[in-house]
């Protein structure tokens, strides 16, 4: 079972968003588990076969696991089909933690998908339901930033992923189909890179990744905070 799960609309968001940091938590030890609510395809350069080959190769450098549910792409939409799904993996996985996509962007599916997992979130701890698996609550949720539109928010708190930059760099890179192929991002993996330092900045640390809590965070000590 997960300790924690990462939901994204399409194969590349999680990364995109947080690769940095669900690379850190596997080398820290924990079990992460990335679901994908659909293919992301049709793209210009892209198909299923290759998105899936591509997304296994992502998740192998981040260390992680990996599930696609299969929901339509383009008109992904927050259902109580597609809570259900996905409530269905958090039942079956049961992780402590969840990650889902801000739900501020240009980009349907991903505001889409920000319901879907918040949805599923609640859904997930029903009783009486025909969904597989018992009731299950994942007690602490954050949102990452994976969006289309060129904004900045300020965050509940920075991950950390001085040592890890690279590896999310290199699992960005492994969707050749929508980056190395399609001249439109071909530079998307390098401007990430420089997004990570500039967060590191304001953290005092080398790189960064910004997330934002659901609910205010409970740390034991002040002292915990950097």
């Amino acid at each position: 079972m997960a300790d924690v799960v990462c939901i994204g609309a399409h194969p590349d968001d999680v990364e995109i968003g947080m690769g940095g940091t669900v690379a850190a938590l596997v080398d820290s030890g924990a079990d992460v588990l990335i679901v994908d609510l659909t293919d992301g395809e049709p793209t210009p350069f892209g198909t299923h076969e290759r998105r899936m080959v591509e997304a296994a190769e992502a998740a192998a450098v981040l260390g992680c696991r990996r599930v696609t549910l299969g929901l339509p792409n383009r008109v992904l939409a927050d259902t109580p089909e597609a809570r259900s799904a996905c409530a269905e993996v958090l039942r079956l996985e049961r992780p402590d933690v969840l990650f889902m996509p801000y739900p501020e962007d240009a980009h349907p599916d991903h505001v889409a998908a920000a319901r879907i997992a918040e949805g599923a979130r609640f859904f997930a701890k029903l009783s009486k339901t025909a969904m597989a698996g018992e009731p299950h609550f994942p007690r602490r949720a954050y949102r990452y930033m994976a969006v289309h539109l060129r904004i900045v928010r300020e965050p509940t708190f920075l991950g950390d992923i001085s040592t890890t930059l690279d590896r999310k760099i290199q699992a960005v890179a492994a969707y050749r189909s929508q980056f190395s192929d399609n001249p439109v991002n071909v530079t998307l993996p390098e401007s990430l890179r420089r997004t990570a330092l500039s967060w590191g900045e304001i953290g005092r640390v080398h790189a960064a990744e910004p997330f934002f809590a659901l609910e205010p965070p409970v740390v034991g000590s002040v002292l915990d905070l950097r």
